[in-house]
C-alpha cells in the first residue's frame, strides 16, 4: 500500500530539487540530474561521443553554459540567465559584443499573446544565438544607445549520455518506461516524467514482477534515436511500453495510442483510464510529439504509447517560464503514478486460461464456491466473476477481454481466477 503523504511529500522535493537546474540535450545539466536520480535508483549512465553517427543524426557537440545577461546602455542586466535559465536560447554561441537595439532584436525572442512569460526556445543543430524575455519588458526596451551581449558558452567534443535501470522479471519480455531530461526549468512538460518514473521505479525494484522494467531518463528525440540505434537488436524483447510527460497539471488523463492502436497496452491503459470516474481522452497515434514519433516509427514500430494529463501543446503553459512549481499539483502527479501502477498491474496479472472442465458448468458448490441456498437467491459479484472467467478461460480471451465483455472489475476477475485455478478448474494457457 503506499504512503500517500510520504510519497508526495517526497516527489515535491525531488521536484523542487531539480527545477533550478540549466539542461539540454547535453552538457552538465543532464548528468546533474541523472546523478539525483541515481541517488534513488541504481541508474546506469551511458555515453555516446560528439560525432557518432545514429541512423540519420550526429551526435552534437556537448554544450555548457556558465553566463549570459544583456546591458543597457547605463550598464544595467536587463536580460540576466542568472535569474531564470530559460532567459537563453540553448545551445546559443559564445559571443561578446555590442549591439544596437534593432540588430538585437534579430536574436531576441518573446510571446506577444502572453505578454508577462519567457519563451523556452532552442538552436540545438543551428550555430547561432539568442535571448528570451517577456513581451512587456521587449517592448519597453529603450532604443537610446547600444546593448551589451555577453554569452560565455562552451562547445566541446564531448558525449550525449542518458541514464538506464533495469528491473529484470521472471521473463525476459521487458515494458519500456521512458522520459526526457532535456529541458531546463519546466515542471510538467519535463520533470513530472522524470519524478513519476523515478518513484516508479523505486517502487517497482522491491517486488518480484513477471516482465522485465527498462526505465530510460534520455534526452528528447536525439536521445531515444541514440538508444534505439544501440538497441535495435533487443527492440523485439519489448512487449509494452509507454513514454511519461506532462503528468502533474490539473487536466484529465489522456492516452496516446501507439502506431497501430491496436496493441495490448492500448486496450489495457483505455480499459484503466474507463474504469475510473473521472473524465479522459484517447488520442489517435500521430508522427508529432514526444518520443513516441521515434519508437513508433515505420521502420521500428514498437508497442509505445504515451499517458498524460494535458498533452504537449495543449495548455498555455507549455515550453514557458509558467510551467513552474506553481502550476503544477503534486497531488496530480501522485494521481498520474496510481494510474501507471494500475496499468502495470494489469500487464503483471493478464493472463489467458482453458477451463478444465468446458461442458456445462461445473458444480460449484461441492467445491464450497456457491452459496448452500442458491434457489432465489442474488448471486454476489464474485459468483458472477466465477461464471465469466469459466465461459470465456478458453485459451482464446485474456482477463481482461473478460473484464471489459463482463464489465466486471479485473481485480475480481483475476481473484475469482486465482480460486478457479486453485480448485482446479482452470490451467494457465
Amino acid at each position: 500500500m503506499l504512503n500517500k503523504n510520504q510519497i508526495s511529500e517526497n516527489m515535491d522535493k525531488f521536484m523542487k530539487t531539480l527545477f533550478p537546474i540549466c539542461r539540454s540535450i547535453t552538457g552538465k545539466g543532464v548528468k546533474q540530474t541523472l546523478e539525483l536520480i541515481n541517488e534513488l535508483i541504481p541508474l546506469e549512465i551511458k555515453y555516446t561521443p560528439t560525432g557518432t553517427k545514429v541512423f540519420d543524426w550526429i551526435i552534437p557537440e556537448e554544450w555548457n553554459i556558465n553566463d549570459a545577461y544583456v546591458k543597457n546602455s547605463k550598464g544595467e542586466k536587463i536580460i540576466d540567465f542568472s535569474k531564470s535559465n530559460l532567459h537563453l536560447v540553448s545551445y546559443s554561441i559564445p559571443i561578446k559584443t555590442k549591439l544596437s537595439l534593432n540588430e538585437l532584436k534579430e536574436h531576441l525572442f518573446t510571446i506577444k499573446e502572453q505578454p508577462d512569460v519567457i519563451p523556452y526556445v532552442t538552436s540545438y543543430y543551428d550555430k547561432n544565438w539568442g535571448f528570451c524575455l517577456p513581451y512587456n519588458q521587449y517592448i519597453q526596451l529603450d532604443d537610446d544607445g547600444l546593448y551589451e551581449v555577453f554569452i560565455d558558452s562552451e562547445f566541446s567534443n564531448g558525449n550525449l549520455i542518458y541514464g538506464e535501470f533495469l528491473i529484470p522479471g521472471r521473463l525476459k519480455e521487458e515494458v519500456l518506461l521512458t522520459c526526457y531530461v532535456c529541458h531546463p526549468s519546466m515542471c510538467n512538460d519535463n520533470l513530472s516524467g522524470i519524478v513519476l518514473l523515478t518513484f516508479l521505479a523505486s517502487h517497482l525494484k522491491k517486488f518480484p514482477l513477471k516482465y522485465s522494467y527498462r526505465f530510460l531518463f534520455i534526452p528528447e528525440t536525439i536521445g531515444s534515436i541514440t538508444w534505439i540505434s544501440k538497441n535495435e537488436q533487443n527492440l523485439s524483447n519489448i512487449k509494452f511500453g509507454l513514454v511519461s510527460t506532462c503528468l502533474a497539471d490539473s487536466g484529465n488523463m489522456t492516452y496516446k495510442k501507439t502506431r497501430s492502436g491496436d496493441n495490448e497496452i492500448d486496450k489495457i491503459t483505455e480499459y484503466v483510464l474507463s474504469s475510473q470516474a473521472k473524465d479522459f481522452k484517447i488520442m489517435d497515434f500521430s508522427p508529432l510529439g514526444s518520443d513516441e514519433r521515434q519508437f513508433c516509427s515505420p521502420g521500428i514500430d514498437l508497442p509505445i504509447g504515451s499517458l498524460m494529463r494535458t498533452p504537449y501543446l495543449s495548455f498555455p503553459e507549455y515550453h514557458t517560464s509558467n510551467d513552474n512549481l506553481d502550476f503544477i499539483k503534486i497531488e496530480n502527479l501522485f494521481d498520474s503514478l496510481l494510474n501507471y501502477l494500475e496499468v502495470i498491474f494489469i500487464i503483471e496479472n493478464n493472463e489467458i486460461f482453458k477451463n478444465l472442465n468446458p461442458k456445462c458448468e461445473p458444480n460449484l458448490g461441492i467445491r464450497g464456491l456457491y452459496p448452500s441456498f442458491g434457489a432465489g437467491n442474488k448471486k454476489t459479484e464474485l459468483i458472477k466473476a466465477f461464471s465469466w472467467v469459466l465461459n470465456f478461460s478458453d485459451g482464446k480471451h485474456s482477463l481482461l477481454d473478460i473484464a471489459i465483455k463482463s464489465k466486471i472489475d479485473f481485480k475480481l476477475i483475476k481473484k475469482a481466477s486465482e480460486i478457479l485455478l486453485e480448485k482446479n478448474l482452470l490451467i494457465l494457457d
